[in-house]
């Protein structure tokens, strides 16, 4: 077989639906795993996703849609997983079917919940996946600019580069750049990172404490990444190249950022219960921050923002107290 083979995509959401977009603007025929049926079949009559990114038209023709997970995962070869990191450990215990020698491409950003496991380690760790057939898609991108035909940029991560490239190639247009890199585990820690720091900058945005304080966040932030990155996946990486440093700034500062946003209405005085109920979409930095800070519990690297963060959404601690502590640190 060439690789990728039969791609399918799994999951349902914004994330899910750019991708497949992009895929179909390659790959003759997509295998596409939605658990829903009502949705697939609106999707079916309407050429457009009915819940996200309703605006995108699809050849659905050209779509072989399912809501069996294990039959997508029997026929397909390479499987995007882009399911939401707080659901995706229910979604994958319904597979029951071999996928050991499946190529699989995450696109989750975010730790399995309970299990404090990078996506590509649960893969290799409860489905015997090989660590050469293991992908990552990293930023900086939204998916509400891929939508928009924005010029956007994806960075590719596998340890066997020439799959990196090759599947770089499937997402490739003009208005999508494609970056390959080696770096598996720190693409995918820095996007759990970059998704807590993007909540902090949201608060301080929500708290209107000003451009030169939230600059001073977002610049410590990547040194706090590098340090945990450095030291859980030590290897040679610029900390700011495009899927570090560029996908920090960009769920940061973006309107589009869900990350920012639910930090913003935590800023504004809402409750972490009610900023998540007004959310229509996750926020995946609310569980990636209490995955990060158990990690980091083993490894004791030195994390205030994080810190800072976790105390807010999990310690009960004040908005205003929690960033008084941190901003001394600042350098």
């Amino acid at each position: 077989m060439n690789f990728p083979g039969r791609i399918a995509v799994l999951g349902g959401g914004s994330w899910a639906t750019a991708l497949a977009k992009l895929l179909l603007n390659n790959e003759e025929r997509i295998a596409w795993y939605m658990r829903r049926p009502d949705r697939i079949e609106d999707f079916c009559r309407t050429g457009h996703n009915p819940a996200y990114l309703s605006d995108v038209e699809f050849p659905t023709h050209r779509i072989d849609f399912s809501s069996d997970i294990n039959e997508v995962c029997t026929t397909a070869d390479t499987l995007v997983i882009a399911l939401p990191s707080p659901y995706i450990k229910s979604h994958l215990a319904k597979i029951d079917v071999d996928i050991s020698s499946k190529n699989i491409v995450v696109a989750t950003k975010g730790i399995v919940p309970d299990e404090n496991l990078l996506v590509t380690d649960y893969f290799v760790q409860h489905y015997g996946c090989k660590s050469d057939n293991l992908l990552v898609i990293g930023g900086p991108c939204h998916a509400e600019e891929v939508a928009l035909q924005r010029l956007s940029y994806l960075t590719i991560g596998c340890r066997d580069i020439s799959k990196s490239e090759a599947f770089a190639a499937c997402l490739r247009s003009d208005a999508m750049k494609t970056i390959c890199s080696a770096d598996v585990d720190g693409i995918e820690y820095g996007a759990v990172l970059k998704n807590v720091y993007a909540i902090a900058s949201g608060i301080i945005s929500g708290m209107k404490k000003g451009d030169n304080f939230q600059a001073m966040l977002v610049a410590n932030a990547i040194r706090e990444m590098d340090r945990f990155v450095s030291f859980v996946a030590p290897m040679q990486r610029n900390i700011c190249d495009s899927a570090y440093l560029g996908d920090l700034l960009v769920t940061s500062y973006s309107k589009f950022s869900r990350n920012h946003n639910f930090g913003s209405m935590i800023g504004k005085g809402y409750s972490v219960k009610v900023a998540m109920m007004e959310m229509e979409m996750v926020a995946e930095g609310y569980y990636g921050t209490k995955c990060i800070y158990e990690i980091n519990r083993r490894y004791g690297v030195d994390m205030p923002i994080l810190n800072c963060v976790y105390e807010i959404l999990y310690g009960g601690s004040s908005v205003r107290k929690a960033l008084d502590n941190i901003s001394d640190t600042f350098i």
